[in-house]
């Protein structure tokens, strides 16, 4: 009776075993300092939120008072913004709920989202957001689309529904070396450590009190102006950017809301008035942390008095951050080139530079290839962005090198249709297929590092009738005569075995390759 021949060996079933464990530890490889670094920029984006809806709330004031004194006028206006307040806290309510969902299922029931204790974990994300049962990811994608939908209906000007549009964009995503796109909510929950998926929900949230801000200030430029001028005026401070990078600039407009431009106002901040008519405020930033300023505004009336109104407004600096990872796995393979991407928040590509030690570190276009040289030693990425005119070390990120894996024997073949395949043995082969094959070869081709490898040489092994092992030795990577004579006289049902084959890579490190079994048809 003919063995099972599907059946792996148990040296094979302890390859595969090893194959798992460790592509588990480089996923978990996690860096302490990345982490960190997703908890200092999830409470930066809580405290910009918490800003944000501040000068939301305070919109919507002015809408809320304009009505109650012109109820004619302002009515309408102020229940279009209470059904957007209203969207916005059920949507902001339900992200919240699956950031809990989210941390609970990694700290328990007592989890905290502002204080995770498991930051690391790389399953609960995926788990909560793309379970085939309960596709939380998928719910949140659709209901992002349907706020989109709604508050881009409230917004007239084409550049503001532009920008919101792109903020709330749930298109699905082509990665770098792959044909099929990735659905929104798969970019982001896959594979994401808890603290980082906690951290793009935060921003989430950051885009949608955005949404609903610039909705709320549609619906109240669509107000008289002059009715609310005249009974109420408000000094707003409105920063051109949320968060600044040590080293870079802040700047803010302050101004009143339904400002009349033939009597601009006068701008005093810290006591010193502003040097233009536009309400601009610029200060070059130096340290982090939070920082707050305040002032007033004079206003000018026709009858040559003036009135007061005084603000007060804080910016968060935080320090430079860089986004820097090997596209391909947690870490760099020696020998070959690894798409690497960069990119700082709020620097053009153009202003970008890089280094690496342990190799060289090229751009191609907007994307990084990094191609190490040294096995079992670290290489170090150095990124350094140009802001105001000066460079600026933003970030330096290690990355572990590695071998490549272990290549796959396989005899290339051409099928019916001319197409090339590859038979890597453990099934029937037809044996004309066979005497019409040149050699052995061997690759990595699992769709990720697709990496061909040369082989060195081999064996085959015969069995003649008295169960007698006769092996062969190869010309290199092809047969040789007296192989193809034996592959000449195997008959259907036969086999025979390629061992002992020797094949180097692109990393220059010689490897033996595990034994193939070949069936003739």
């Amino acid at each position: 009776m003919a063995s099972n021949s599907s059946r792996l060996t148990p040296r094979q079933k302890m390859i595969n075993l090893m194959y798992i464990v460790l592509t588990a530890m480089l996923a978990l490889n996690v860096s302490s300092d990345v982490l960190d670094g997703f908890t200092q920029v999830h409470d930066g984006l809580n405290r910009t939120n918490s800003n944000v809806g501040l000068r939301n709330s305070a919109i919507y004031g002015q809408l809320g008072a304009f009505a109650e004194q012109n109820p004619d006028k302002g009515q309408a206006w102020l229940d279009k913004a209470s059904d957007v307040r209203r969207a916005t806290a059920t949507l902001v309510a339900y992200v919240d709920s699956l950031k809990y969902e989210i941390v609970r299922r990694v700290d328990g029931k007592d989890a905290d989202p502002d204080n995770i204790v498991n930051r690391d974990d790389l399953e609960a994300a995926a788990v909560v957001m793309l379970s085939p049962g309960n596709p939380r990811g998928t719910i949140l994608r659709q209901r992002i689309d349907a706020y989109s939908d709604y508050v881009l209906s409230l917004l007239p000007d084409s550049t503001t529904r532009r920008t919101v549009g792109e903020a709330l964009d749930t298109k699905a995503v082509t990665r770098r070396g792959t044909l099929t796109p990735q659905s929104w909510e798969e970019s982001r929950f896959d594979q994401q450590p808890v603290v980082a998926a906690v951290t793009l929900l935060t921003k989430l949230q950051n885009d949608i009190l955005y949404a609903e801000g610039e909705a709320l200030s549609s619906l109240l430029s669509h107000v008289d102006a002059g009715d609310v001028r005249v009974n109420e005026l408000n000094a707003l401070v409105l920063p051109q950017s949320r968060m600044v990078m040590r080293g870079g600039k802040y700047s803010a407009n302050i101004l009143l809301a339904a400002v009349d431009t033939t009597a601009r106002p006068l701008v005093f901040v810290e006591g010193k008035q502003l040097s233009n008519d536009r309400g601009l405020y610029e200060i070059n930033t130096g340290s982090t942390g939070t920082f707050t300023y305040k002032g007033w505004l004079e206003v000018p009336h026709g009858d040559g008095t003036s009135t007061r109104h005084d603000f007060s407004s804080s910016y968060t600096v935080i320090e430079p951050m860089a986004t820097v990872s090997a596209t391909m796995m947690n870490v760099l393979y020696a020998g070959i080139e690894n798409p690497v991407g960069i990119s700082v928040p709020g620097v053009a590509m153009t202003d970008i530079s890089a280094t690496m030690t342990n190799g060289s570190l090229n751009r191609q276009g907007d994307h990084w290839v990094a191609k190490p040289a040294t096995v079992g030693q670290d290489a170090v990425i150095t990124v350094t962005a140009t802001m105001d005119g000066r460079p600026v070390n933003v970030a330096t990120t290690t990355f572990r090198v590695r071998k490549l894996p272990d290549p796959t024997p396989f005899i290339a073949f051409k099928d019916a249709n001319g197409a090339t395949d590859h038979y890597r043995g453990g099934r029937p082969f037809a044996k004309a297929l066979l005497m019409q094959a040149q050699g052995l070869q061997a690759a990595i081709d699992d769709g990720l590092l697709d990496t061909p490898f040369n082989v060195l040489g081999f064996e085959t092994v015969f069995f003649d009738s008295s169960g007698n092992a006769m092996p062969e030795v190869s010309d290199g990577a092809n047969f040789s005569a007296r192989q193809k004579q034996q592959f000449q006289r195997l008959s259907r049902g036969k086999r025979f075995y390629i061992s002992r084959i020797r094949a180097v890579g692109p990393d220059g490190i010689t490897r033996d390759l595990s034994p193939m079994e070949v069936i003739i048809n």
